[in-house]
C-alpha cells in the first residue's frame, strides 16, 4: 500500500479538523456568542479567530514565495513566537474580535463558505505542493497545513470548555496536535519541561505554552 503524499496527507487531516470545528459551533445557539470565549475574546471572537484557519488557507493559497523560509510547522510557530509579543499580540487580539465580527447574523453560513472556499483554493492546486507567502515567510502547503489543524483542534477544545459542548477531536488530528505541541516545544527550548509535565514529574510553569 502506497503512502499519500505529504499533500494529500495533510490537507485530509485539516478537512477533518474542520468538519469537527464547523459541526461544533452548529451546536453553539447564537444568543450565546456574548459569553466569556478566551481571554478578552467572548464566544464569537473566539469562533472567529479560529475560522481564520480556513480564511488564511484560501487567502494565502492565492501567493507563491521564491523560497522556503519555514521549513516545517514546528519553525512556523517558532518564527512567529519571535514576533508575537507587544503591538503584534493587540493586532492578533483585534483580528479575533473583527473576524468574529465578519460571521454577521448567520455564523455558520459564514463558516461554511470559509471551509467551502479554502476546499476550492486547496483544489486549485491541483497536487502541486507550492510554495506560498504565510506570516513565517515562504512554506510549502503541506508545511503550512498542519498548523491551520492545529489552530482548529486547539480552539475547537476552547470552545467546547467554554460552552460544554462535548468535543472529541478528530484521531489523526488530534494524533498531529500533539505531535506538533511536541516539535514546537524542542524549537523554543521547552523539551525538557513538557517531557517531565507529561511524564507526571513536573507541572508546567504557569503560563507556558508552546506556541505564541
Amino acid at each position: 500500500m502506497s503512502t499519500p503524499a505529504p499533500l494529500d496527507s495533510a490537507r485530509s487531516t485539516y478537512a477533518e479538523a474542520a468538519t469537527a470545528f464547523l459541526d461544533l459551533v452548529e451546536q453553539v445557539p447564537l444568543e450565546r456568542y456574548a459569553e466569556p470565549g478566551l481571554g478578552a475574546w467572548d464566544l464569537r471572537a473566539l469562533i472567529g479567530h479560529t475560522a481564520r484557519s480556513l480564511v488564511t488557507v484560501s487567502t494565502y493559497l492565492q501567493t507563491r514565495a521564491e523560497q522556503v523560509d519555514a521549513a516545517d510547522a514546528a519553525s512556523y510557530f517558532a518564527a512567529v513566537s519571535r514576533i508575537a509579543h507587544g503591538s503584534a499580540r493587540d493586532a492578533i487580539h483585534q483580528r479575533g474580535i473583527e473576524a468574529g465580527v465578519a460571521l454577521g447574523e448567520d455564523p455558520m453560513a459564514a463558516l461554511r463558505l470559509a471551509r467551502d472556499e479554502a476546499e476550492l483554493a486547496l483544489d486549485m492546486l491541483e497536487g502541486e505542493d507550492a510554495v506560498v507567502e504565510t506570516a513565517a515567510g515562504g512554506m510549502r502547503v503541506s508545511d503550512y497545513l498542519p498548523t491551520r489543524t492545529f489552530e482548529l483542534v486547539v480552539h475547537s477544545l476552547d470552545i467546547a470548555q467554554a460552552t460544554g459542548v462535548e468535543l472529541t477531536p478528530p484521531a489523526e488530528a488530534l494524533a498531529d496536535t500533539l505531535a506538533l505541541a511536541s516539535a514546537s516545544a524542542l524549537r523554543l527550548g521547552l523539551g525538557v519541561d513538557v517531557l517531565l509535565a507529561l511524564t507526571g514529574r513536573r507541572p508546567l510553569a504557569p503560563g507556558t505554552s508552546v506556541v505564541p
